[in-house]
């Protein structure tokens, strides 16, 4: 991943134009002259500030420590009063180190404004022993921070954008935050999308949280990445999973062994502390936790209760409707079969009325966020290919067929598919809520193309067609992915409840 950093200026309240303090002319004349000499357990690498440290010793020189390498240009007033600390009146105290700063300029910081004018016990002291609330800040991010209040500029690449973040947060720097989240907008990727959105809801960064969790949303399934799945903690899976806007490759089926997989490296991680050793097959994992369980599933048993909030966001009744895939379900014993019995009645239900219900389904369908029950299927698409998808179980009322094909995306219900049963598929219209997105992603998992429709109640014939999606003189990009969102629609939900069930 390429360095990106950023450097701002701010052109509020800039410094008072004052003379510089005594001695000012003939350091200005040292600095011109070339590169200072320091001693050698001060120097630091070349073209920086010195930062080496020896624990529970305190530095009396400012900041910086004596410069390593002197820039061959005249220090500006700034950089020497931030720098060398001249005409200090107070002095801050942090990271066993000591900053001989001016009050003058810290309270260009909300924080320590607040502290000088107020009631506070630090107000009049010369000296100001300071704790860090946060441990994402560190010795470094909260010297550049100070730096900011003199020179205002600050370089920010990515891998201190968190640390720099923390310190500006604390000491109130909004232009500082906000570039920090200029900076973290241009570098979401696998490696720093979990830290971006955990560090985002700290800092209350909302369009960073949301950014992080649509990058999520668009490649947790396609990545597949262990580093992605030991860093996503129970609440944000359980968020993710719950979401119609997950991009689901293939099936439902596939969410569910993400999860399995997901939840094998969170319990091995816990109790090995390192991934070294991971057990190659998680449910040798699952084989292991379950013995001596006296035929407990495991979500039932002590080490899996923790993640029943998660499991219970699959809809399982797009899996055991397929029957390779409920085999697994059953074999794995993770999931209770008190989820299950439900699941099978409600869907055997369906699928008689479905077959002996002449009616349509309702007309009108209240779009809500509240029940997550549509179906999630999806596809990928190469350059140069045709494409079409049928998915197993999704038959009550037709054999639905997504395709793609000149640039389009097309409905067909294929009444005369042979693989179907013929009973439900023979009935003459069924209806369908359905949402449909075809996405893009750069190398990086950055969206780069998406086109969508919004929920819509669709209604077809046997061997009937619509066009939903046009791609023709849009800017694609490929492997593109085909994400469906499903949901039948029984008559008898609108003429039990006066309303539908709500796609979301």
């Amino acid at each position: 991943m390429g360095t990106v950093s950023s450097r701002i200026r701010s052109r509020l309240n800039p410094a008072a134009e004052e003379e510089p303090p005594a001695g000012g002319n003939e350091e200005e004349e040292r600095a011109e002259a070339g590169a200072a000499v320091v001693p050698e357990e001060q120097a630091g690498h070349s073209g920086t500030v010195a930062t080496a440290r020896q624990p529970g010793r305190k530095r009396k020189a400012g900041p910086g420590g004596t410069l390593a390498k002197v820039p061959h240009r005249a220090l500006t007033r700034e950089e020497l009063l931030f720098l060398r600390g001249e005409d200090s009146d107070v002095k801050i105290c942090a990271f066993q180190e000591e900053w001989c700063l001016h009050r003058a300029y810290l309270c260009r910081s909300g924080y320590f404004s607040s502290m000088f004018s107020g009631a506070w016990r630090e107000t009049n002291m010369s000296t100001i022993e300071m704790q860090m609330p946060d441990e994402n800040i560190d010795r470094d991010s909260f010297h550049e921070v100070l730096g900011f209040l003199y020179l205002r500029t600050i370089e920010i690449p990515p891998c201190r954008v968190v640390a720099t973040l923390a310190a500006a947060s604390m000491l109130q720097l909004d232009e500082v935050i906000r570039q920090c989240e200029v900076i973290m907008m241009t570098s979401v990727n696998a490696e720093t999308v979990c830290t971006y959105y955990y560090s985002a809801e700290i800092y209350g960064l909302l369009s960073i949280r949301y950014m992080c969790r649509q990058w999520l949303l668009d490649n947790l399934m396609i990545w597949q990445n262990d580093e992605i799945l030991l860093e996503i903690n129970l609440d944000l899976m359980k968020e993710l999973i719950a979401s119609s806007d997950l991009l689901v490759v293939e099936v439902e089926m596939d969410v569910y062994t993400t999860l399995k997989k997901w939840m094998f490296l969170q319990l091995e991680l816990n109790s090995t502390g390192s991934q070294e050793g991971l057990l190659p097959i998680e449910h040798l994992c699952f084989a292991k936790y379950k013995s001596g369980s006296d035929g407990t599933h495991f979500l039932d048993c002590e080490q899996g209760r923790a993640f029943v909030p998660v499991f219970q966001q699959l809809r399982l009744a797009y899996i055991i409707c397929d029957p390779p895939s409920a085999h697994i379900i059953d074999q794995d014993e993770l999931i209770p079969a008190t989820w299950l019995t439900h699941i099978y009645k409600e869907q055997w239900l369906t699928l008689i009325q479905a077959e002996q219900n002449s009616d349509v389904g309702p007309m009108d369908v209240y779009m809500s966020d509240i029940y997550g029950n549509s179906m999630r299927c999806g596809g990928k698409i190469c350059i140069g290919e045709e494409r079409s998808w049928t998915w197993t179980g999704f038959n009550f009322a037709w054999d639905l067929v997504v395709c793609y094909t000149n640039q389009r995306i097309i409905f067909r219900r294929c009444a005369l598919n042979d693989s179907c049963g013929l009973g439900v598929n023979l009935l003459w219209q069924r209806k369908v809520a359905f949402r449909l997105r075809v996405i893009s992603l750069d190398e990086t998992g950055k969206e780069v193309f998406k086109m969508e429709t919004d929920y819509h109640v669709l209604s077809l014939r046997k061997n009937q067609e619509l066009r939903v999606i046009s791609l023709d003189n849009q800017d694609t990009r490929f492997p593109m992915y085909v994400a469906c969102n499903f949901l039948y629609l029984p008559r008898e939900t609108a003429s039990c409840s006066g309303t539908s069930r709500s796609p979301r």
